[in-house]
């Protein structure tokens, strides 16, 4: 580059950095198989590690019918636990945000409230946190998400399926944004 600082930069120089942009963001599939890999090494005291708890609810939504966007985002919902636990929601629905659309993103960004149901009054929390978004368009399939998939998806005997069996998913949900999606749509 031919600058130190951005406001140096000419429309070349941003050329350059666009192109390198996109390489790098083409190999965002392998990048996301690391990080649930990652979640493997995290049993946080449940019966199964993040990685399991994942894929069972990749599982149970691929059973379900779900699709191909909203199981991904069934096995990515608990990536950004890679980082920080406490607002893993919110990382893991950021990180899918370019890749599905926006009623997933929401289910993915709000899920700990509505998993809350579940166990929020134990820790002295409202278990009703869900409430606040009665009215989205998208309350009903986060419910199902929560309720029917994620909460229940802590079973060491549960029949899970493979990181492979939804890897060839990760690669077409991770190779294009929603943008290009809703565009060759």
């Amino acid at each position: 580059m031919s600058f130190t600082r951005m406001d140096e930069g000419k429309i070349e120089d941003w050329m350059v950095i666009a192109q390198a942009v996109t390489e790098r963001q083409s190999t965002m599939p392998s990048i996301i198989k690391s990080l649930l890999l990652k979640l493997e090494e995290q049993l946080d005291g449940f019966a199964v590690d993040q990685l399991r708890h994942g894929l069972q609810t990749a599982t149970r939504a691929l059973r379900e019918g779900a699709s191909e966007e909203m199981i991904v985002a069934a096995l990515c919902h608990d990536i950004g636990k890679v980082i920080s636990v406490e607002n893993h929601p919110a990382i893991s629905a950021e990180i899918l945000k370019p890749f599905v659309s926006h009623d997933t993103y929401q289910i993915i960004r709000t899920h700990q409230d509505f998993q809350g149901r579940h166990y929020y009054a134990l820790l002295g929390k409202d278990p009703d946190a869900r409430r606040q978004y009665a009215n989205e368009s998208w309350f009903e399939a986060a419910r199902v998400f929560t309720d029917e998939w994620d909460q229940v998806s802590f079973d060491p005997g549960y029949d899970t399926l493979p990181l492979s069996h939804f890897e060839p998913m990760i690669d077409r949900v991770f190779s294009s944004s929603q943008k290009e999606q809703s565009k060759t749509a």
